[in-house]
């Protein structure tokens, strides 16, 4: 999970949301039988080569992209001989490239629903199936929906971002045992779409390269009137970074260069659909929170500061590409050990 992700859990509020409509009788849907995974891999551990275990066993069609710098040959020829397709990505585009080469890869083998997962998530054994259900029940060739995701380590779940043209108030769905709830956006992990949605909005914005890629798509997705939700039904336990609770306040110990797409890119995706969802003013206050609690809890203090006001300026200015690259100076300050 990634400071965006944090972020939408930070908010919290107790609006009633309407559950998903009824699937109009006769309306054309997509085959949720031909559906695949994508798993991204980044210097895997054990436990995680587990986790893409445990989702191999539930799917039939796996990509594993794997966006470690340098490869580890024997590891992909391990995967290659249990049946799952590799792609060594090198981080080009990030998380979102990893996305990206993934789903091109499961269109080609006719996949008409894809699946997103990240290595440090855990699923449970029925996830696909509960969730493919629900992608059945939108009645609906478009469609985002991500399962319900229980923070370990802040012991609750990320809320629903219902839409609305002026500031969304967020749904706890915490008690939720059922129900596909409306929501803005949802965490790309976990997630599904159909073919059709991918290709109807288009590729992940490999230019935010980790942080907001998931909002911004959601966000993208809202706007074209397909249809987004969070399903109460599945529940996918998850955690971000070393994530440490101090009272009422959290903080990710997320490093500097984290931090700066975080800022950067939640200016730049909330800025994008200003006119439809009063968003735009929340970055900096989510910029001044985050400084706040990096300067009361976390180390290296200044790096990570400059780093978040570094990325809320550029994006403002709408300057995007990667931190080395636009600022090779700060990111080096910001990275040095």
């Amino acid at each position: 999970m990634s400071e965006s992700q944090t972020d939408a859990m930070a908010l919290s509020g107790d609006l009633a949301a309407p559950a998903a409509p009824e699937p109009a009788p006769g309306r054309e849907t997509v085959d949720t039988t031909a559906y695949g995974l994508i798993f991204v891999l980044y210097q895997p551990t054990a436990e995680f080569l587990h986790n893409l275990d445990k989702a191999r066993a539930q799917c039939r069609h796996v990509v594993a992209v794997d966006n470690t710098p340098q490869i580890d040959p024997e590891l992909h020829e391990a995967l290659r001989r249990s049946g799952i397709t590799v792609i060594a990505n090198h981080n080009r585009g990030g998380l979102a490239g990893a996305y990206n080469r993934g789903t091109e890869a499961l269109l080609a083998q006719g996949c008409e629903v894809v699946f997103l997962l990240d290595q440090d998530s855990d699923i449970a054994d029925g996830f696909f199936a509960e969730m493919l259900r629900a992608c059945a029940e939108t009645g609906s060739r478009t469609f985002l929906i991500g399962p319900k995701i229980y923070e370990i380590n802040l012991g609750k779940c990320m809320p629903s971002i219902p839409p609305g043209r002026r500031f969304p108030k967020p749904r706890r769905i915490d008690d939720e045992p059922q129900g596909l709830f409306p929501s803005l956006f949802v965490i790309s992990s976990g997630s599904a779409f159909s073919a059709q949605t991918f290709r109807q909005l288009g590729a992940f914005r490999e230019d935010y390269f980790i942080e907001y890629i998931d909002i911004e798509y959601g966000l993208r997705a809202s706007d074209h009137g397909i249809p987004v939700y969070m399903n109460a039904g599945v529940t996918m336990r998850q955690t971000t970074g070393a994530i440490k609770r101090h009272g009422k306040m959290f903080t990710t110990h997320h490093v500097a260069w984290r931090r700066y797409y975080g800022a950067r890119n939640a200016v730049h995706a909330l800025g994008l659909y200003r006119r439809k969802w009063a968003l735009h003013w929340l970055p900096g206050l989510l910029a001044v929170h985050q400084s706040v609690c990096v300067l009361l809890f976390e180390p290296r203090k200044l790096a990570k500061v400059a780093a978040i006001w570094c990325g809320y300026v550029d994006g403002l200015f709408g300057r995007l590409g990667t931190f080395e690259s636009r600022h090779p100076r700060i990111h080096a300050f910001c990275t040095r050990r």
